[in-house]
């Protein structure tokens, strides 16, 4: 007898529908913190005036990063990682991050981001029944366009 889905009505419903939308900052120290924390040395993340003399209007994000959602405590936030959707599953791993860049996203930036959910599966591991979500948020920059993508996937087990 084959088990029933934990996929729902309500999470199939999530596929491909856009969730509100969030802003991010791109700020000088962001960029030096998040090169030194992962141990990028090259000093267009470090430098502006060498960032600059290399073709950047500032410095420009390291590979991995793109910015900070600004807070505002009036508001209510999910973080882009939580689904709008509940499941069965009570724990959750990082299945996988891809970033890809179409332009360069500096210091000073303000981008946008818009999320939504393109794919659920469903596999049987050495645990049991996991759910595999992958989501794919865009980032556009302040003239509207599209400057990076970045893909998700959330394993609940």
């Amino acid at each position: 007898m084959a088990e029933a889905s934990a996929i729902t009505d309500e999470m199939r419903a999530a596929i491909g529908k856009e969730w509100e939308p969030f802003t991010v900052e791109v700020d000088k120290t962001a960029v030096r913190m998040f090169a030194r924390a992962v141990g990028y040395t090259d000093l267009i993340y470090y430098d502006e005036d060498y960032a600059k003399s290399k073709g950047y209007r500032s410095l420009p994000c390291p590979m991995g990063f793109v910015g900070h959602p600004i807070h505002r405590p009036d508001r209510s936030s999910r973080p882009a990682y939580v689904m709008p959707f509940k499941t069965s599953y009570k724990r959750v791993l990082n299945g996988g991050t891809d970033f890809e860049y179409y332009e360069p996203i500096c210091a000073g930036d303000v981008l946008t981001a818009t999320t939504k959910v393109v794919d659920m599966t469903e596999r049987t591991g050495g645990m049991g029944p996991m759910l595999f979500i992958t989501s794919d948020t865009i980032y556009k920059n302040q003239q509207g366009r599209a400057v990076a993508k970045f893909r998700g996937t959330l394993i609940q087990y």
